[in-house]
């Protein structure tokens, strides 16, 4: 596996020392110091651009992602941690790469399936924590195109077909790697995964930066998706270099969207703010505690139970779960990204397309709803379920309540009030307290799913 083993410090010293020349070149473009890190947490006096307020504003007007997590792991089965979770030597582990060939992997399938969902945007692992890219990145031989027999660049081929086909293209790229030897000092996971020199974190910063300008200037990333800061909390005071890094990547695009699945408060310099698992302001899954910022949320969740394919996982959500998750996520004013584990031959799993074809049919009729410039409603979340509104237009999702009649904390004065698939009048009542609903039948017998009611205000 001589192609791959310049992964590392050790084995190929010398052609690794040609590769971080290269990437201490990299880093002085990105504006990043080589010595010891010293504790930042930011990119200081943080100031967006108009063009990345415009983007902002794309992102949340798209309203839904699809996630991918895809990679050598893929070819396991079980699930993108598998390197770690079974303490596999990643020296061992790095020859599989020679076996990745997906065969089947259709950029334009890909594309056409997701935006037929609904969505307006992926989010693709260029690099997760296996330390393998999906690109043909200059800085590691461990990629795609020089360590398999496909020799093809995953992430310029999705690129291509998100411009095509009018989808955001956004870029998932892991901060912690459990290959490499200058990932020091190693982090709470990867901890059996045969790294027994001690490198220098300098390089290892470097040769981050160096990729991440590859994926905002040469892949057109229009945004970055961070994930892995969790790994050094057990290393007080350890500090990533946020300020040079995010300063680089808004250096060499200001709309270029930063945001960092670090489970806290958000960082000087993120563009929009990340919960996991949970919609904004819940926390059921204990990755989700850090309170709501004023930036566009995205919130990520799993169709079934994993982020990369693993076999046995076939508990899928049902459209009707996954459906009323949009929807609530929409209702806290956040984006939706949900995630597919793609096979190593390079398709998505049926159970997964299923699912995306059944979203699809929801959001031809209902999508109006949730994106495009749809927001949470001047009525916060309840029991019942969540509002929406653009404009003078109030939407009403009716999740759970069982009665014939709904009361309201709507004071605003009403113009109208239908049911939005049928456009037919309900009846209302309002007082100076509220707005109170009657329908003819309960509305869970009307739409399991989600029955919707359009209010105009005045």
């Amino acid at each position: 596996m001589g192609r791959v083993i310049n992964l590392k410090r050790g084995p190929n010293i010398t052609k690794m020392k040609g590769i971080l020349t290269t990437t201490r070149m990299a880093a002085l473009a990105f504006g990043l110091a080589v010595s010891t890190p010293l504790i930042a947490h930011a990119q200081p006096g943080y100031q967006p651009t108009k063009s990345n307020l415009e983007a902002r504003k794309t992102f949340r007007d798209r309203g839904f992602g699809i996630f991918l997590h895809w990679g050598l792991y893929s070819m396991f089965a079980q699930g993108e941690w598998y390197m770690t979770n079974a303490n596999l030597n990643h020296a061992e582990y790095a020859k599989s790469a020679a076996a990745f060939y997906p065969a089947q992997f259709d950029a334009a399938k890909w594309v056409a399936a997701i935006k037929a969902s609904g969505a307006g945007y992926l989010t693709i692992t260029s690099r997760h924590h296996e330390g393998f890219s999906l690109w043909d990145t200059k800085y590691s031989d461990y990629n795609i195109v020089k360590a398999t027999p496909f020799k093809r660049d995953i992430l310029a081929e999705l690129r291509d077909e998100c411009r095509k086909q009018g989808l955001g293209f956004h870029i998932y790229y892991s901060l912690l790697d459990w290959t490499r030897d200058d990932y020091y000092p190693i982090g709470r996971t990867g901890r059996g995964t045969g790294r027994t020199t001690h490198g220098e974190w300098k390089t290892y910063d470097a040769f981050m930066n160096a990729q991440l300008k590859e994926l905002v200037q040469d892949y057109g990333a229009d945004a970055i998706w961070f994930d892995g800061e969790w790994d050094q909390d057990e290393n007080p005071g350890f500090d990533w270099h946020y300020d040079k890094m995010y300063a680089g990547i808004h250096a060499l695009n200001p709309a270029c969207l930063i945001g960092n699945n670090h489970h806290g408060e958000v960082h000087e310099g993120e563009d929009f703010q990340m919960f996991e698992r949970d919609v904004p302001g819940a926390n059921t899954a204990g990755l989700s505690g850090q309170s709501i910022s004023k930036l566009p949320i995205e919130t990520c969740q799993t169709m079934n139970g994993m982020w990369g394919y693993k076999i046995i996982d076939q508990n899928y959500k049902s459209d009707t779960t996954l459906i009323r998750l949009l929807v609530e996520t929409a209702g806290r004013n956040a984006n939706l990204l949900l995630n597919i584990g793609p096979e190593a031959s390079g398709v998505l799993p049926a159970m997964a397309i299923d699912r995306l074809e059944k979203i699809g049919r929801w959001m031809k009729t209902n999508g109006v709803t949730v994106k495009d410039g749809v927001r949470e409603g001047c009525i916060p979340p309840q029991e019942w379920g969540v509002t929406t509104q653009k404009g003078k237009t109030l939407y009403l999702h009716i999740l759970s309540w069982k009665s014939r009649m709904l009361s309201l904390p709507l004071t605003d004065r009403v113009q109208r009030v239908v049911s939005f698939d049928t456009q037919r009048p309900i009846p209302y009542t309002q007082t100076k307290a509220g707005l109170t609903l009657t329908f003819d039948k309960a509305p869970h017998e009307l739409n399991a799913i989600d029955y919707i009611v359009e209010i105009t205000l005045k």
